[in-house]
């Protein structure tokens, strides 16, 4: 039985895509006595051995060592993707509001940190072979969402530092994704002005095959069995997390019924500028320049140190995510909530 069995768990950001997972997991599991979920909405839903607080990270009246007294491990998911026009607000949430998190937990005594890291933490590297924990952590500079990203592993480099008595999980998950989180994710990345019915085949003749976009992705579920294989591990350290095949234009194609066309870097960063810059497409064109740069992770030390191997390929996680969106399927939580379909 490891330190982390019979405890108390705080998870924040628990009402997203990986913390509904997160939560759910633990509270279904015997050897974890009680959950508290942190969130900025009180959901309706109610999963097992699972009690909610309103929290707003960003906000420096948050109390969050109150939040974490008597816990034995928090698990830190808090994440904002949006407003892309406005880095300041997401680094308040995402920087910031990490950084109180990482304060809290010393203040607190807390034993173990699971943070979610993220592939978007990684320096530029190589799509034809994998890296793995090793590979630098400095992110894209343009992007803001690896910005931060690589940030805060700069924040948890000192925090490991001074605190040698907490236990600090570093998760570097692919891109994740579930049937539930469908509506949130078209709204994050595809914006208002993409209906979920669109992506019928019969709608979509051709895809843009862009040089460069190959990138890795995973079941929100699968990833959600690492978290909490961390928490009642003695595993310390970072850990790369995706599933095979490796995902690009031609895979993405065959789901969708269409026919991959060869389209220049250039000719697709300025359609996602343009439209980006008169406020129709939420995702940024630098965030479409660290996608082009990701590497491709090994995840050897997962499987060998946690005994982790996803049960979901990453065709398998993109299917269910596009029937997701086609219906326009969502979750009880503010994040998660479904949107309209056309």
């Amino acid at each position: 039985m490891s330190s982390a069995a019979g405890s108390r768990v705080v998870v924040t950001g628990a009402t997203g895509n990986v913390g509904t997972s997160v939560v759910r997991l633990l509270g279904e599991d015997p050897r974890i006595a009680s959950v508290r979920g942190l969130a900025r909405r009180i959901p309706d839903w109610s999963p097992p051995k699972t009690e909610w607080s309103a929290v707003d990270l960003s906000s420096e009246q948050a109390d969050l060592v109150k939040e974490f007294a008597d816990a034995d491990a928090v698990v830190h998911l808090a994440w904002a993707f949006q407003p892309t026009h406005d880095p300041a607000t997401t680094w308040s949430t995402n920087v910031l509001g990490g950084i109180r998190v990482f304060e809290a937990v010393a203040a607190t005594g807390v034993r173990t940190l699971v943070h979610a890291s993220s592939v978007g933490a990684y320096s530029p590297g190589p799509k034809d072979r994998a890296v793995d924990e090793s590979w630098p952590t400095h992110g894209w500079p343009d992007a803001a969402y690896c910005r931060e990203k690589a940030y805060l592993e700069r924040a948890l480099d000192i925090f490991e530092r001074d605190h040698p008595e907490v236990r600090v999980v570093r998760m570097r998950p692919a891109f994740l994704f579930k049937r539930e989180s469908a509506s949130e994710q078209r709204r994050i990345f595809g914006g208002r002005f993409l209906p979920g019915p669109l992506l019928r085949p019969e709608l979509l003749p051709f895809l843009p095959d862009v040089p460069g976009l190959r990138v890795q992705a995973l079941h929100t579920e699968d990833a959600a069995r690492a978290y909490r294989t961390a928490v009642l591990s003695a595993a310390r350290g970072a850990f790369n997390l995706a599933a095979e095949p490796t995902v690009d234009a031609r895979m993405l194609a065959e789901m969708l019924g269409a026919k991959p066309v060869r389209l220049p870097r250039t000719a697709a960063r300025s359609a996602i500028a343009a439209a980006w810059g008169l406020h129709l497409l939420p995702a940024s064109p630098h965030l479409f320049d660290a996608v082009l740069r990701l590497p491709l992770m090994d995840c050897t030390r997962a499987r060998t140190e946690l005994g982790w191997e996803p049960e979901h390929s990453a065709a398998e996680a993109l299917q269910e995510f596009l029937r997701g969106v086609r219906n326009g399927e969502g979750a009880a939580t503010e994040p998660l909530h479904a949107g309209k379909v056309g």
